[in-house]
């Protein structure tokens, strides 16, 4: 039995004191695959070397984050770009907008989404999407810019069943699952419920959003165990059934064979 989540920040400094006992942990539970979504210009270079330690479970991902989009986004876009042209990454991400701490760059975010969405079209790699408090205006780009070229995973999706169809309607697009599934007044096992396994990836965002039984703590990749057996549940099907389906999910977006 194996998983693989799709979204992790193990570079993070919340990690320097044990990162590679807590990468190890993860592999003897069955975590084969760990994606790795950059964040901005300080957050390549731990990804990298961790890539280096772990090349055959470790795999980089490109973007700026949108709370990362500031005055001198133009900036860190060339640097994304120019690190494109280096080296072979598996996603275009985290990119997206985030309007929960602050709207002051709201039209950055758009144009450096924009700006990302095109890369992932043009390199043919998935993307792989943040959106907090900013559904509206993401769904509005996604409406406009669609099209066979673009697909990829709108990560960490928290949203109702109806803006669940309006991603899956686009055709190509997973939702990623993480540990606010578990969450007893979240409200999402009930969307997840309606939804079909095969739309799905897991997912833990670690350091953040651990899953119950450990909700306010750091999160890690072996907590995906527990964001498992809570589908496992809401689908009524092994647990075995739901890591099978979930990495052939991730492994078929992110075109890793």
């Amino acid at each position: 039995m194996q998983f693989i989540d799709t979204h992790t920040h193990l570079y993070s400094e919340q990690f320097n004191e044990d990162r590679t006992k807590v990468i190890q942990k993860a592999i003897e539970l069955g975590l084969d695959k760990f994606f790795l979504p950059n964040i901005d210009s300080s957050s390549i270079e731990g990804m990298h070397a961790l890539q280096t330690e772990f090349p055959n479970h470790c795999y980089p991902m490109m973007g700026l984050h949108p709370c990362s989009v500031d005055k001198n986004f133009e900036k860190e876009l060339l640097l994304m770009e120019s690190k494109l042209a280096e080296y072979k990454y598996i996603a275009i991400g985290e990119v997206g907008i985030d309007l929960y701490w602050d709207k002051t760059f709201l039209a950055q975010q758009e144009i450096a989404f924009r700006t990302q969405i095109n890369w992932a079209k043009e390199r043919e790699l998935p993307i792989v999407i943040h959106c907090r408090d900013a559904f509206d205006e993401i769904l509005s780009i996604i409406d406009e810019v669609n099209d066979d070229k673009l697909f990829g995973v709108f990560h960490c999706f928290t949203g109702t069943i109806e803006q669940a169809k309006h991603i899956l309607d686009y055709g190509k697009f997973k939702l990623g699952i993480g540990g606010v599934v578990t969450f007893k007044n979240s409200g999402l096992d009930r969307v997840v419920q309606q939804l079909e396994l095969n739309d799905l990836v897991l997912e833990t965002d670690s350091p953040y959003l651990a899953p119950i039984p450990y909700r306010g703590k750091r999160n890690e990749s072996a907590y995906l165990i527990h964001i498992a057996e809570k589908l496992a549940d809401l689908y009524q099907v092994p647990i075995e059934e739901i890591a099978e389906k979930t990495s052939q999910n991730a492994l078929e977006i992110f075109n890793i064979a």
